[in-house]
């Protein structure tokens, strides 16, 4: 039985991964700080909105709503209304953590996920979760389990630090892992993608150059 597929709204990635993210299925974004995480997310959840497709945005860090909309107003994709008809909820548990343990977690977001019913989920970014938990690898098992009973597509983020290629913690649970790479290079500052891993899927091994326009994110069609 062919799998199901769902755009990932980047343009050039989804012919790296057979058309598009399995169906239902948890993808990790990872890279370091700046490198793109939360506007490939909210890329993939303004994507969906098009297409009529509801989406739930859950942050973690404590960060207004009114905040997220001003940086991302600047990208074109970005479409503000979408959140003000309900077609994309925006949920911030980052006041919440430090009395929530890891079932307290789970149990909110899994209320959330019920009352909105989403088939694009957002979570940004994980690692914060890892301060509030005392068994991270097993909140992080049952958090995808629980995400891939709802029969959507969810895409975390996370933060790589040093020479770190992936937070391993996420990677063991995560359906699949896209990796983004921010190289010096002279005195410019390069943007690279490489798909480490996606369950069902022939993807593309190599590394693509990335940009961040007016547009977006998107990956370029030279490979090494």
């Amino acid at each position: 039985m062919p799998i199901s597929r769902v755009l990932s709204g980047v343009p050039g990635l989804d012919p790296l991964i057979d058309g598009g993210f399995p169906a239902p299925s948890v993808i990790l974004v990872c890279g370091p700080a700046g490198s793109g995480k939360s506007t490939f997310a909210l890329q993939f959840l303004m994507n969906g909105a098009r297409h009529g497709e509801k989406g739930l945005y859950i942050t973690t860090l404590s960060e207004r709503a009114e905040w997220m909309f001003r940086f991302m107003s600047a990208f074109e994709f970005f479409d503000p209304k979408y959140f003000e008809n309900g077609t994309v909820s925006y949920v911030d548990i980052g006041d919440e953590l430090a009395d929530m343990d890891e079932t307290k977690i789970l149990r909110i977001l899994r209320k959330k996920i019920a009352e909105e019913t989403p088939q694009r989920i957002v979570i940004d970014p994980i690692n914060v979760v890892n301060t509030y938990v005392k068994n991270y690898r097993q909140f992080l098992f049952d958090l995808v389990t629980m995400l891939k009973y709802w029969n959507a597509v969810t895409v975390i983020t996370g933060e790589v630090k040093g020479n770190e290629e992936y937070p391993e913690d996420v990677a063991y649970a995560s359906d699949g892992i896209i990796r983004l790479i921010m190289r010096n290079e002279g005195d410019i500052i390069k943007r690279y993608v490489r798909v480490l891993k996606m369950r069902g899927t022939m993807h593309s091994m190599s590394t693509h150059p990335l940009e961040i326009t007016q547009q977006g994110i998107a990956v370029l069609k030279a490979r090494f």
